[in-house]
């Protein structure tokens, strides 16, 4: 078999099919609990404090924007709750305009 001196594919390299993860996240966040006593975000909370207190704003700021993403990213869900009549007034507004674009008579009605 000749081999290629440029690297690429090795037999038996790599990792082996269906291995799993080497670290997984729950194990992670159990290892940093119990090395440092507290959960994972009570040991953030505490760091993030500390920060602050030491005036290292560059740090402060890393804290508030990745805080800031975590919960811009939780409040993917928006409530939007309309009157009765609110929800008529776009029915006719949609119907009206539904009617323009397609030609209807007036007298037809869309439901």
């Amino acid at each position: 078999m000749k081999t290629n001196n440029h690297g690429g594919a090795r037999p038996g390299a790599g990792r082996p099919r269906g291995s799993g993860n080497k670290i997984r996240l729950e194990d992670l966040l159990s290892e940093i609990e119990t090395v440092t006593g507290r959960p994972y975000a009570e040991q953030l909370a505490y760091n993030y404090a500390g920060a602050i207190s030491r005036e290292d704003w560059t740090k402060v700021e890393n804290y508030d924007r990745a805080f800031l993403n975590k919960i811009v990213a939780d409040k993917s869900e928006v409530e939007i709750s309309d009157s009765a009549e609110a929800i008529e007034n776009k029915r006719a507004a949609f119907a009206d305009a539904i009617r323009e674009l397609t030609g209807l008579n007036n007298d037809k009605t869309v439901e």
